[in-house]
């Protein structure tokens, strides 16, 4: 791959949503102010509140699904939506870096240059963003992702540090090596491996960002249990079946 093959210019930031009326105005703001983000694209994956509205009021550009169809499908919407911009800009030397960034982070969204910069300075060509602990703790207990850690560790000898981290900045070149990505929950898995199969440089970060997390009731463990079946089909697909977390093996 050549220099002019991996260079971005710019950046466009792509915020997949559903149902976050409450959040997106926020994060679409404090998303537009970061420097190299040019442009704004919120995907609407069949909200049924005024996610859509709200964001175009926040100044983003709103393209979106008429039903849920999941998040792998509306990154790739948005980055559809993205070519056909750049298509009509005659003087766009080369495609903008996409970063993509979770609809609830709202005011910490503006933390995300440090995903930006080793990509426009091509010393990456995806950027994946490593979090602190949330103010709030998790119902879970790790197990999609250790899942999705010790499956990507099979498959390219790398081991990351949050795995199903959404929050990432790559080059166009990046993103399209990976289509068509893993359906559902298992982009994130999907795509690390894929990508780092194929030779591309990919970094973990660390980015203070905040969001919502998911907590310890039904609704959140048949969240996990959807998490989990999709990351394992990510995994199964490209060769990798991953034992069982070592917490649960027979000793």
């Amino acid at each position: 791959m050549t220099t002019e093959d991996r260079r971005a210019d710019g950046v466009a930031a792509i915020i997949p949503a559903k149902d976050e009326q409450d959040r997106i105005a926020a994060t679409v703001e404090a998303t537009t102010a970061i420097p190299g983000v040019d442009l704004v694209i919120v995907v609407d994956d069949g909200s049924t509140d005024r996610t859509a509205a709200t964001a175009t009021e926040a100044g983003a550009v709103v393209v979106g699904h008429a039903r849920n169809r999941g998040k792998a499908a509306a990154m790739e919407t948005g980055a559809t939506a993205l070519a056909a911009i750049e298509s009509r800009e005659a003087d766009r030397p080369a495609p903008r870096a996409l970063l993509f960034l979770d609809a609830d982070l709202e005011s910490t969204a503006g933390n995300a240059r440090p995903l930006v910069d080793p990509v426009l300075a091509d010393e990456a060509d995806m950027t994946i963003g490593v979090l602190p602990a949330q103010r709030t703790a998790g119902g879970g207990r790790g197990l999609v992702v250790d899942l999705a850690r010790t499956g990507i560790e099979r498959a390219t000898g790398w081991t990351a540090t949050q795995p199903l981290s959404g929050q990432r900045c790559l080059t166009r070149a990046a993103f399209e090596a990976a289509l068509p990505l893993a359906e559902g929950f298992g982009v994130e898995t999907g795509l690390t491996i894929d990508l780092l199969r194929a030779g591309f440089r990919v970094v973990e970060v660390d980015v203070e960002f905040h969001h919502r997390v998911t907590g310890a009731d039904l609704k959140a463990q048949l969240h996990r249990g959807k998490q989990y079946a999709h990351v394992m089909r990510a995994l199964v697909t490209r060769g990798i079946r991953p034992s069982a977390p070592a917490r649960f093996r027979r000793v």
